[in-house]
């Protein structure tokens, strides 16, 4: 690495340099998201409780993996995220994310009444056959 002197006289690195460039990418990506969360939870606060007919599509699941390593040890976490899939009387479909209890109440073919506002799933009441 090249050593040269900043303003002032004052020495640094290209290495702190790459450094503070690195930090301040990641500290943009985090406020982002942030940023994008709280504009999600407003809309969907501000979006009308509904409740309509749909049939349950689809259902999947997304398991992220994590591997941490410390003290010569190395362990494994995972965590899954879920995630439903509906079609209204219209045609249109919709992706919802639900938490494990409710994509183990749900099947796939299931009609019903969704409750939901915004792209916040809320019920689901499950036609009696």
């Amino acid at each position: 690495m090249m050593d040269t002197f900043g303003p002032q006289g004052t020495y640094f690195d290209a290495g702190s340099s790459l450094f503070a460039i690195i930090f301040f990418i990641i500290f943009g990506i985090i406020i982002f998201n942030v940023v994008k969360g709280v504009n999600q939870w407003h809309e969907n606060e501000q979006s009308p409780r509904l409740s309509v007919p749909v049939t349950i599509t689809t259902k999947r699941t997304n398991v992220d993996n994590h591997m941490h390593h410390g003290n010569m040890h190395t362990h494994t976490t995972s965590s899954t995220t879920y995630f439903v899939t509906v079609t209204f009387a219209s045609g249109d479909r919709s992706e919802f994310h639900i938490t494990g209890e409710q994509y183990g109440l749900l099947a796939e073919g299931d009609t019903g009444i969704l409750t939901f506002q915004g792209s916040r799933f809320l019920d689901f009441k499950r036609n009696n056959l």
